[in-house]
């Protein structure tokens, strides 16, 4: 950070500006910035502006609701862009449930989420279902769904529809009833790989509540900073930080229809000039590594979720391109953020405070000295859970608490450190070792590589640990020397180490640990 530069201030935590819907804070940003400012720039630099947003929004969901009814969940499939906001917005000028798809999860999870959601419709676009060669996908879905493709219904659009998109921003009161802050909002989907995948519901009171906790917790200048945003909006935190924040905040949202083009994406944030990056751990190293000097030196911050952020990552980043990086902890039942670092307090290592408003208990876990299982509850907690065992029917959280299955201490400044999910400890000889500090030993030695840990049955200790790495190199002996100069138990150590030429990834960023776990079965029965 340069000493000279004014840092923008974080905002008094705002709970009366959480109840209102999406929409309407959307025309609330609009009144308040002017609706000739800039709020998106897409993927092909197109620029729109707020007025452009809402003209769009509302003549689209004016065509889309003659297919759909009021209070129906209709899937969005599209990358990250001006379409994917679009038709997010169109939907809830008219009180439709965005329902948003991940195209990264295959068929039978895709129709597992829409059966849990009972999404009937899918809205879209050709340009996209032939850029990404999701033929055979859609092919699949149209067995449960209607298709309704942009470019379609934007050929069709009637004299109503045109003319509620130039009415609309100016008289919205003439086209659409607000929705209650307490009503669903949107759906989003949990990655499935425990199990088939949850629609989690979020209210609109959730989504805008946890807008407004990161705003008065993270400094934003409406004025001179911009979003760069990568990040696909099916996951919760490109959704709500990495488009809706920065719409209802007045702050310039770039979106790149991939986070997975390192290159191109290092060359448009120089282009763009933008001030706020969104990111994970792997993500933001491989931008930095494919940048050259000064291609990412306008960022001032970088928010990482999703996964633990490395030392290695840190240095990097700084020293090439002076960024600092906040990393945050969230969950998609807590519309995301749950804990964030700021500028005030950034302590590598922790994931920060919880957002204001927000209370949690420790639950303690047999084997773990320090530290329990984290429960937290707070406006921005889900209104609960959809199941494709049981269509439709919302399973809410028991008096507001959701048990995020992670294993974390909490330090003298209340930042939280993160231990690891309860499911990816090892058992080894009564004494419980976290995956993620496996991992994390083979990261310091081959920082430029992917290291995943998996847990195999024991006949003698219950359970023993392998390492997946796509390091040639990567040994178990390098790894033992490394954690004994380093104070790490040796129990952290790897049993074995399995060879890969690539690490399964999510979609979102995160390792695919169902994926890894299967894996390492098959390679050691292999």
């Amino acid at each position: 950070m340069t000493a000279t530069a004014a840092l923008p201030q974080p905002l008094p935590w705002r709970p009366a500006r959480t109840k209102t819907d999406l929409f309407s804070a959307l025309m609330r940003a609009k009144r308040e910035f002017g609706g000739a400012r800039i709020a998106i720039v897409d993927g092909d630099e197109r620029e729109l502006s707020y007025t452009e947003v809402t003209r769009a929004a509302f003549a689209l969901g004016s065509a889309l609701k003659k297919h759909t009814s009021s209070k129906e969940a209709v899937g969005v499939l599209l990358p990250t862009g001006a379409g994917a906001v679009i038709a997010f917005y169109a939907l809830q000028a008219y009180g439709r449930i965005p329902a948003m798809l991940n195209f990264t999860a295959g068929s039978r999870n895709l129709r597992s989420a829409m059966k849990s959601s009972e999404v009937k419709r899918i809205v879209t676009a050709h340009r996209f279902v032939e850029l990404g060669n999701l033929e055979p996908l859609i092919a699949e879905l149209e067995q449960d769904a209607e298709i309704i493709y942009l470019e379609d219904v934007r050929e069709n659009l009637g004299l109503l529809d045109k003319a509620a998109g130039a009415l609309g921003p100016v008289t919205p009161w003439l086209f659409r009833r607000g929705a209650s802050h307490a009503s669903p909002g949107v759906i989003l989907f949990t990655s499935g790989t425990e199990g088939d995948p949850k629609g989690v519901v979020l209210s609109h009171q959730n989504v805008i509540a946890n807008v407004e906790q990161v705003r008065a917790h993270i400094g934003l200048s409406d004025e001179t900073d911009s979003v760069f945003n990568p990040l696909p909006t099916f996951h919760c935190f490109g959704l709500t930080v990495g488009a809706i924040l920065p719409l209802v905040a007045g702050i310039k949202a770039v979106f790149h229809p991939t986070p997975l083009q390192p290159r191109e994406i290092a060359k448009r944030i120089r282009t763009t000039q933008s001030t706020i990056l969104l990111a994970t751990d792997t993500f933001i190293s491989q931008y930095a590594r494919a940048g050259d000097q000064g291609d990412m030196s306008s960022i001032r911050l970088a928010v990482c979720g999703a996964e633990r952020v490395r030392d290695e990552t840190r240095q990097l980043v700084r020293k090439k391109f002076n960024i600092e990086i906040l990393e945050g902890y969230g969950a998609t039942e807590a519309s995301p953020v749950v804990a964030a670092n700021s500028m005030d307090l950034n302590k590598p290592g922790t994931v920060g405070v919880l957002m204001p408003d927000m209370e949690y208990e420790l639950v303690p876990v047999e084997g773990i000295a320090e530290g329990g299982r984290l429960r937290v509850r707070g406006p921005n907690i889900m209104m609960g859970y959809l199941h494709a065992t049981n269509p439709g029917v919302l399973e809410r959280p028991i008096d507001g608490w959701h048990d995020t299955g992670d294993i974390v201490a909490i330090d003298e400044d209340n930042c939280i450190r993160i231990k690891g999910r309860v499911k990816r400890f090892a058992k080894i000889g009564g004494e419980m070792v976290s995956l993620a500090v496996v991992e994390n030993c083979a990261s310091a030695i081959w920082p430029d590589n992917m290291h995943a840990a998996a847990t195999l049955p024991d006949a003698r200790k219950g359970e023993q640990i392998v390492l997946l790495s796509d390091a040639e190199d990567c040994n178990r002996s390098d790894i033992l020397a490394w954690a004994q100069n380093h104070g790490v138990s040796e129990l952290s150590v790897p049993r074995k180490i399995i060879h890969v030429n690539e690490i399964p990834v999510l979609g979102t960023g995160k390792l695919d640990y169902g994926a890894i776990q299967k894996l390492a079965v098959k390679l050691t029965e292999a």
